[in-house]
């Protein structure tokens, strides 16, 4: 009987490690997802739109880092500790390792070429600056004709500078499960995934 009450307990133990090691598995695949397939341009840039990396590869995986943050319980009258979503991310493009925080990462489709490039290399410290209002509209507006298709994806910065804009018979979006902060487009059969950046998909006919 002691037999047999020990090779359970044993399997047991084994049973709810497994389960907690499939938990694990499941949490952290939810944190880490893959862009695979065709070759892919990664464009970074910071807050103002100014281009600060380049670089491309055809397998990019994105790993999201966890915190542990303190936050203060009035129920418990203690300091309880709770997971959450870094603003760190690893991108591991082709083997090769890069740390990025706060940044706009733009990654899409080698094939997939913008109608038009808004960014910067550089700004110029004497200039009225990329965020005067009148500039990007101008911008905007000396470009708006030479559009030929239904739909436009304009992408902008995070402080609303003009970056791309990309156009397409088939456009449509939405939210990446696997990949937290990340917005995944489709045009024309062709992927392009946005972090932390705003865009628009406009009808053709409104900007006419």
């Amino acid at each position: 009987m002691k037999k047999k009450a020990f090779t359970l307990a044993v399997l047991l133990l084994l049973a709810a490690a497994l389960t907690g090691c499939a938990r694990l598995q499941s949490g952290v695949h939810d944190l880490h997802g893959s862009i695979i397939g065709n070759e892919y341009n990664i464009d970074i840039f910071d807050n103002t739109g100014v281009r600060t990396l380049r670089s491309h590869g055809k397998r990019i995986d994105i790993d999201n880092n966890i915190v542990e943050e303190k936050t203060y319980s009035s129920d418990s009258e203690s300091w309880l500790s709770t997971k959450t979503l870094s603003s760190v991310i690893t991108i591991t493009i082709d083997g090769k390792q890069m740390i990025s925080c706060g940044d706009t990462c733009i990654f899409y489709d080698k094939r997939l070429k913008p109608e038009y490039e808004f960014y910067l290399d550089s700004m110029d410290s004497t200039s009225s600056g990329i965020m005067d209002s009148t500039l990007i509209s101008g911008m905007v507006n000396s470009v708006k004709n030479e559009f030929g298709k239904p739909m436009v994806v304009v992408i902008k910065s995070q402080m609303g500078a003009p970056i791309y804009a990309f156009s397409g018979h088939k456009v449509y979006w939405e939210v990446q499960e696997d990949l937290p902060r990340f917005t995944k487009l489709m045009i024309d059969g062709m992927a392009l995934y946005i972090h932390r950046a705003n865009f628009q998909i406009i009808d053709k006919a409104l900007l006419d």
